[in-house]
């Protein structure tokens, strides 16, 4: 379940991957907005009665399978998601994403023929000093993208950490679907380091690209400088997909 520890422990990974330099953007919505963009056989996973949505602009770094090396110029780049959290018919939390953005093509088909997942390729850069800059376009239609601007603040205590924050960050699986059924991909790494932090600008259209409405007020923000990721087999949910 969600929370700030790994649900389950990945013996067997298929890919390794660092994601560093991440920032976590999340709005309040009604869940009615959310709950009509998902699969039959999903519901919202709500927090207060709020559904959450989640855009995390962010680098991914030195993927590569078990026992082989990273591929220079392929196996490090932006990445982009956008999210929320969902409940399947068996009452198993996950991530669902409405796309993903990333700046390497084989990474883009990859995983949009072997998983179904839909990768978006873009053009993007991620600047990082003081202040973190993540740039963002499509390369293909739909154009959609972003241009944020976020200044990390000091690391959050434990004390300083609330519910809220574990139920929006701390993610052991995603959802995806492979030939009409859906499946589950589990995820482990170490708890997340998680900063506080301000939007200086921010600028997107990734969320009324997914069919949501404007989001209302400023994002919740949180940074995180990285954790090292282990990737699980994906595993069939018996959860099917139509609409």
């Amino acid at each position: 379940m969600a929370g700030a520890f790994p649900e389950e422990r990945v013996a067997w990974p298929v890919a390794h991957q660092r994601w560093h330099t991440f920032t976590f953007l999340h709005w309040a919505y009604d869940p009615a907005d959310v709950q009509r963009l998902l699969p039959a056989d999903f519901v919202v996973h709500t927090h207060d009665g709020l559904a959450w949505v989640g855009l995390t602009p962010f680098v991914l770094a030195d993927f590569h399978p078990p026992g082989l090396p990273a591929i220079p110029g392929l196996s490090t780049f932006p990445e982009t998601n956008l999210r929320t959290y969902v409940l399947n018919r068996n009452g198993v939390d996950g991530l669902w994403f409405f796309s993903l953005e990333a700046d390497e093509l084989a990474t883009v088909l990859g995983a949009r023929t072997l998983l179904q997942v839909p990768y978006q390729w873009a053009a993007m850069t991620v600047e990082a000093n003081s202040r973190i800059t993540y740039r963002s376009r499509r390369r293909w239609s739909p154009a959609a993208g972003h241009d944020i601007v976020v200044i990390p603040g000091a690391p959050l205590t434990g004390e300083e950490l609330i519910e809220r924050d574990h139920f929006l960050t701390g993610r052991w699986r995603a959802f995806t679907k492979i030939a009409g059924c859906v499946v589950t991909v589990p995820v482990e790494h170490q708890p997340w380091p998680l900063w506080s932090a301000r939007v200086d600008q921010i600028d997107q259209d990734l969320l009324i690209a997914a069919g949501l409405p404007e989001p209302q007020g400023d994002p919740l923000a949180h940074y995180s400088p990285g954790v090292d990721a282990r990737l699980g087999l994906p595993r069939w949910s018996g959860v099917n997909t139509r609409r």
